[in-house]
């Protein structure tokens, strides 16, 4: 039977959602791969050949309408990668940073996986082996040497206290799932080239960060759950 993967947030070419579908494609994986603009995600899986829906993880309509449609023809999934994910506030001022600006960004990167967690939980449930991914960041970390809260506080206020949040929920949800077989763990991708000649500024190719989560995306059943990791090793956050 198809291991069924949905992934939200694939609307770039340089995006971690596309070439995170892509080697889960190639890995044998049937991926449904969604964003909010369902021309850019077409367009993009039919480049690599899976299938395309509009999902907008900040509205309840759409999800529903997502999670109807693949439980009738699926009757499950099997990996839920909440990759979408945005307001990368960089050189923000917590005490400057807009409420309204701050609400938006808690509504995507928070709440989003939120939703879409708790929508799509009955379908997981159906998987002989379920897996969640959070696509975190170490600016959700203390101790990231870069971007961590501890040493940077100011650098992406926002953007890191929604990812700080993420990683807090992937830990009450390992413990809410402790006695089922779904597996949640956030990734750290790591500084990643999704745009244009961030490179030279020490990114890394996008190819390279995504195997961070193919990891956690296909764990064993011994795997991990619960934990913060970077290519498959955890890191203190």
């Amino acid at each position: 039977m198809d291991k069924i993967v949905l992934i939200t947030g694939v609307s770039r070419e340089l995006g971690l959602g596309y070439e995170t579908a892509k080697q889960l494609k190639e890995a044998g994986y049937k991926v449904i791969a969604t964003a909010r603009d369902l021309a850019k995600v077409s367009v993009l899986a039919d480049k690599i050949g899976v299938t395309a829906k509009e999902l907008d993880i900040t509205n309840d309509h759409s999800i529903r309408k997502l999670y109807n449609e693949l439980q009738e023809k699926f009757g499950k999934i099997d990996v839920l990668i909440n990759n979408a994910g945005s307001f990368f506030d960089q050189g923000g001022n917590p005490l400057t940073s807009n409420i309204e600006f701050i609400k938006d960004a808690l509504d995507t990167n928070l709440l989003g996986a939120w939703r879409m967690i708790q929508a799509f939980h009955p379908l997981l449930k159906e998987s002989d082996r379920p897996r969640i991914v959070n696509v975190s960041s170490g600016a959700g970390s203390f101790g990231d040497a870069v971007f961590g809260l501890a040493h940077h506080f100011s650098k992406v206020p926002v953007y890191g206290i929604t990812k700080l949040a993420l990683n807090g929920l992937t830990v009450k949800l390992a413990s809410q799932f402790k006695d089922g077989s779904i597996k949640i763990n956030s990734v750290d991708p790591g500084f990643t080239a999704t745009y244009p000649g961030t490179e030279k500024w020490g990114a890394r190719p996008v190819e390279e960060s995504a195997k961070g989560i193919i990891w956690a995306a296909t764990l064993p059943e011994d795997g991990p759950s619960g934990g913060f990791f970077k290519d498959g090793e955890s890191i203190d956050w």
